[in-house]
């Protein structure tokens, strides 16, 4: 039975024209790799991939590190960021890269 909620219901519940999908992500950085050398990465992994995509990244870690990866605006991240933040974390010498399938950040 389809259930017809107001515009503003909806929003509240991230559905409909307001769900937001993102992908998690995870990598490790090579064994001995220096807090200065983890610092300088994560700022270029913004610069890089992340702010230039209108993405944001939610994560944390110190050699091994994950996070949540969605839009900075309501909508759906696509199979192309996905590959995007991937190559650029394979690219970069990162180890162990895994990006998950899209899935619904406020409901999965």
């Amino acid at each position: 039975m389809a259930k017809n909620r107001s515009r503003r219901l909806r929003k509240k519940l991230h559905i409909a024209e307001f769900q937001e999908l993102g992908f998690s992500v995870k990598w490790r950085f090579p064994e001995g790799t220096t807090v200065e050398t983890i610092d300088e990465s994560l700022d270029k992994f913004i610069d890089g991939v992340i702010e230039p995509n209108k993405l944001a990244f939610d994560g944390s870690g110190y050699l091994q590190w994950e996070g949540l990866i969605c839009l900075q605006d309501i909508g759906h991240c696509t199979d192309e960021h996905r590959a995007q933040v991937k190559k650029w974390l394979e690219d970069h010498k990162m180890e162990d890269v895994e990006v998950s399938d899209l899935f619904d950040i406020w409901w999965d």
